[in-house]
């Protein structure tokens, strides 16, 4: 496909490709390596000689494709393609709205072949220091966005967004100005009391609450849990690898109080969904969030108990709970990797979990039963 890649005197690196149209022969510039990839380089060399074998000429076609096109028809046209990729609504909507909050306001109109390196310094700059994960991903996304019009010939030279040897030298390092912000926790010693709280209070979301403390689970996988993946025989849980941030299958061993709980719970005709709204879809992702800010505010009012973060003294939120169950699994000896993997985290390294084939639910099951043991005092 006369694929080759060219080395300059400074020691860039940009694949081209020869070719010979009507008897002349001819280059074309398919990208600086490695911002395209071997890879890349051989599918972009492998279109353009089906472009020759329907006698088209490469060059000619690239020019047609090299139109003004501004970022925003840019974006439009990446997400057209990539969206499909995403793995839940929630993080394609959030993909979107960083580009469209920050970068289409100042870059949206502007040709894609102008933008530079200091074009994109100041998008980021603004919330660099005051919103370094947003801006962190927001550089990434930049970055996949040039990436891919530079593969489709839309526009050429490096990726103003890239960070090393580009946008590191300009802009401190993230690890230097992230303040790191956790999720208020209970307190493992307040964590008694709290249970007893909660299950004073009545509705749906409280319960999607309790069952979230019983099985160390994430809100939205709690949520958005479905009657299908539940089997009360087993005393399992099962969600399916869609619904999990690790992108794999989870079991999650239910507790006597667990089963209890699910088996007095309500069921709508209509919906699948274990704990559901009023319209009978999921709850949102603020309801459980509103249980427990209404339990502060009723704390507050009545000069009771509040559940206040150790470090931060922020009131408690739900996904600080399992950091509570963390705590209390570290402070009595639970096996690190038992608890990890209650927590359904990445555990060791990939060769140490391709050898390790057991997800030891039954060990699990143990440890979430001394944990209610625990709660219920």
């Amino acid at each position: 496909m006369g694929l080759r890649l060219r080395v300059k005197p400074d020691g860039r690196k940009h694949w081209l490709q020869r070719y010979t149209w009507h008897g002349k022969t001819r280059e074309t510039g398919l990208g600086s390596y490695p911002v395209v990839t071997l890879k890349m380089a051989r599918e972009e060399a492998l279109e353009n000689h089906r472009l020759l074998h329907l006698g088209k000429d490469p060059i000619a076609e690239k020019h047609k494709r090299q139109r003004a096109l501004t970022f925003q028809e840019a974006v439009d046209e990446y997400l057209a393609v990539k969206l499909a990729e995403f793995r839940n609504e929630k993080h394609r909507k959030q993909w979107r709205s960083t580009i469209d909050n920050y970068a289409i306001p100042v870059l949206g109109q502007r040709p894609l072949e102008t933008i530079s390196v200091y074009d994109v310094m100041y998008v980021l700059k603004p919330i660099w220091e005051s919103k370094t994960e947003t801006a962190t991903r927001l550089r990434q996304r930049l970055e996949a966005v040039f990436s891919w019009a530079t593969v489709q010939g839309l526009r050429e030279g490096g990726n103003p967004a890239v960070w090393k040897g580009n946008l590191s030298e300009i802009l401190p390092k993230p690890a230097k100005v992230k303040t790191q912000r956790h999720h208020a926790a209970v307190r493992v010693e307040d964590a008694p009391v709290f249970w007893q709280t909660l299950s004073n209070r009545e509705g749906i979301a409280a319960q999607a609450l309790q069952f979230l403390c019983l099985t160390a689970a994430r809100s939205g996988e709690v949520r958005g849990m479905t009657w299908e993946e539940v089997d009360l025989e087993k005393r399992l849980w099962i969600i399916p690898k869609e619904r999990m941030k690790a992108g794999r299958e989870h079991r999650v061993p239910l507790t006597d109080m667990a089963v209890e709980l699910l088996r007095a719970l309500p069921l709508l005709r209509g919906s699948n969904h274990v704990f559901f709204s009023t319209t009978g879809t999921a709850l949102s992702d603020m309801a459980l969030s509103a249980v427990m800010r209404r339990m502060d505010k009723d704390a507050q009012a009545n000069s009771t108990k509040r559940f206040l973060d150790p470090r931060s003294d922020r009131p408690a939120v739900p996904h600080g709970l399992r950091s509570t169950f963390r705590d209390w699994a570290a402070e009595t000896g639970v096996d690190h990797v038992v608890a990890e993997l209650a927590l359904a985290h990445h555990v060791g390294s990939t060769v140490e979990r391709a050898y390790r084939r057991s997800d030891l639910v039954e060990k699990r099951r143990e440890v979430l039963e001394a944990w209610q043991k625990f709660l219920i005092g």
